[in-house]
């Protein structure tokens, strides 16, 4: 699981999609109890910024014609917050895929990296 927090213009759909799952399942290890703090500890999640993060990928999911029925509720609480790379994550999404590669590319997001 990780949060890419990256433009969501730049995600491919794969990606979009993977990374709101991802914060329900985050949020669901939170309702249950289940620590995420190696995820934290890893800069792989903004414990603080999960609900934002959601509705971000949530909008952009419309913007492209999908659904979304899915909405986060509630107040996340605690001390933990964390912090997510998002130059490093545009580096790893162009290594790993294509069409964000190419989204980024046609963005002009961080072209020097």
């Amino acid at each position: 699981m990780r949060m890419w927090k990256v433009p969501t213009e730049v995600l491919c759909n794969q990606h979009l999609l993977g990374e709101h799952c991802e914060m329900h399942m985050f949020i669901g290890c939170i309702e249950n109890d289940i620590s995420i703090t190696g995820y934290i500890d890893k800069g792989l999640v903004e414990f603080h910024n999960i609900i934002n993060r959601h509705d971000e990928l949530a909008i952009e999911m419309l913007k492209r014609g999908m659904n979304h029925k899915s909405p986060l509720t509630g107040v996340i609480t605690g001390d933990e917050i964390g912090y997510v790379d998002s130059e490093q994550n545009i580096k790893e999404l162009k290594r790993r895929c294509i069409k964000c590669k190419e989204r980024i590319e046609k963005c002009q997001i961080n072209q020097n990296v």
